[in-house]
């Protein structure tokens, strides 16, 4: 399989940066997978994880929104925040998905609500996700 370069920066540091078959995202429209060969594209990215594939390889590390470009053959994801799953704080984070449920049961209808619910959502799958794979 062909190979491109990715690397995934942070605001605190370069995260990953290497040769790899297969990178996952999660986009704000739905998830995508990038393969070498792939039609330049910029996305916007919601709170997810990616998944970097080289071979038998897999690296997996948590966003919290971003842009990714992908073009002559090399993705770039900036990353508002993000941390490899390894050193991940899940008690943190559902310390942090407790919390908005208690801000959102205050607010009142409207936009605000929704994009507050929305990021809720993306919150616990996230959380979902990381728990079913430290069950295996």
């Amino acid at each position: 399989m062909t190979r491109f370069h990715v690397s995934l920066v942070s605001p605190e540091s370069l995260l990953f940066s290497g040769q790899v078959d297969q990178v996952d995202l999660p986009g704000i429209e739905g998830d995508l997978g990038v393969l070498a060969g792939h039609a330049p594209i910029v996305v916007m990215l919601r709170p997810g994880i990616v998944t970097a594939v080289a071979g038998n390889i897999s690296e997996r590390f948590v966003i919290f929104g971003g842009i990714a470009e992908f073009s002559q053959e090399k993705l770039t994801i900036l990353a508002d925040s993000a941390s490899s799953v390894d050193g991940f704080d899940l008690a943190g984070l559902k310390s942090q998905i407790d919390e908005m449920q208690e801000n959102i049961a205050k607010q009142s209808v409207g936009n605000e609500l929704d994009r507050a619910i929305a990021k809720l959502d993306h919150f616990k799958a996230i959380h979902t996700a990381l728990v079913q794979a430290t069950a295996f």
